[in-house]
């Protein structure tokens, strides 16, 4: 989709530049825009700026928060690299007279869409037409989750306020026994700590921050994020995970040995999905030979959840978060699981007409 129906002489010319835009192009090529905007138009208003003119269309500040991820960008960062370079400001459709929105509207913009649960949405309707062009599909799914440091952590030493749990003035020496056994020790934590975080014990490493939990296709195209608290154990949400992806009945759902349980063998029963989680050696009770050769091919296919996880961290500069609470969490979880779904696309595309 263009935005720009009728390109300026300066348009044209820069169009003939020899840019290295070929992913953009073909991004563009893969999705069609224009039900994407419609639904961003749904949870974002415009409305008018407060010069009083036309506010930044909102495909314009998504596809901003597309660059902004792939890139490693800072919202000001976003801004300033939207006026400069050529490749970001086509793929956005500003055209050359326009200046960028500045880092507070794209921060506005965040955080409308957010509160809106419009990221959600989007990504559903962009994973549909992946789904259609048969670069998402649904013939198996993958389940796993992984820790996101928060640099937000409380650090030194950690002080305690204790706070009563009673205020009775009148108290019998009964009541003032069992007050003392009941008083409780509050944290204060350091100005400027994530509160909302919670720390975690990783092989052998306190960890600070938040947990992402995903459902992908057996190549790891996400098709579903959880966010929540780093120190939520993920045997006990697998519901609450598979509700975040349209899986179809019949297909094998994979995951390490960690979501093995009665109660999520019967929820896959329910759900009528193959129950692929590996199987999990129990004391005095060590893996048949049967269930070492399950595990074995599982995990051919498995692991390609942690590529995804990889694959995030390395090419978007992620690892770690970049917003303070769990609700902004979720959306940077979002943003990182679309631009990673359509940053493989092209590739999946050419790999399927090469066979």
């Amino acid at each position: 989709m263009k935005t720009t129906q009728n390109p300026t002489f300066a348009e044209l010319a820069v169009s003939r530049r020899k840019v290295k835009s070929e992913f953009f192009t073909q991004i563009d090529q893969i999705i069609d825009w224009r039900p994407i905007s419609t639904l961003i138009n749904r949870y974002y208003t415009k409305g008018l700026s407060a010069v009083g003119k036309p506010a930044y269309d909102g495909l314009l500040l998504f596809k901003m928060s597309l660059l902004q991820t792939w890139y490693g960008l800072s919202d000001y960062e976003i801004e300033d690299r939207l006026n400069d370079s050529i490749s970001f400001s086509r793929f956005c459709g500003l055209s050359i007279e326009a200046t960028a929105p500045d880092h507070s509207t794209l921060s506005r913009f965040r955080t409308i869409l957010t509160h809106t649960k419009g990221y959600e949405k989007i990504m559903k309707a962009l994973n549909k037409q992946l789904e259609a062009h048969k670069i998402i599909v649904k013939t198996g799914a993958i389940v796993d989750a992984s820790i996101i440091d928060s640099p937000l952590k409380p650090k030194g030493k950690v002080s305690y306020e204790i706070v009563e749990d009673r205020a009775d003035n009148e108290q019998t020496e009964e009541n003032q026994k069992l007050e003392k056994e009941e008083k409780t020790l509050q944290k204060i934590n350091n100005p400027g700590v994530d509160t909302q975080a919670s720390w975690i014990k990783k092989a052998g490493k306190l960890r600070y921050g938040y947990k992402k939990h995903v459902v992908t296709d057996e190549e790891g195209l996400i098709l579903g994020v959880l966010t929540t608290t780093a120190s939520l154990n993920e045997i006990s949400n697998l519901e609450e995970v598979l509700a975040t992806a349209d899986l179809p009945e019949g297909i094998p759902l994979k995951a390490d040995k960690g979501y093995q349980s009665k109660k999520n063998e019967d929820l896959l029963k329910t759900k009528k999905l193959k129950n692929h989680i590996l199987k999990r050696a129990k004391k005095n009770k060590p893996l048949s030979e049967w269930e070492k050769r399950f595990n074995k091919i599982i995990g051919q296919t498995r692991y390609k959840v942690e590529r995804t996880f990889g694959g995030i961290k390395r090419w978007f500069y992620s690892g770690s978060a970049r917003y303070r609470g769990q609700e902004k969490m979720h959306t940077q979880n979002l943003l990182e699981a679309m631009a990673y779904n359509l940053y493989r696309s092209p590739g999946i595309i050419m790999s399927k007409c090469e066979i």
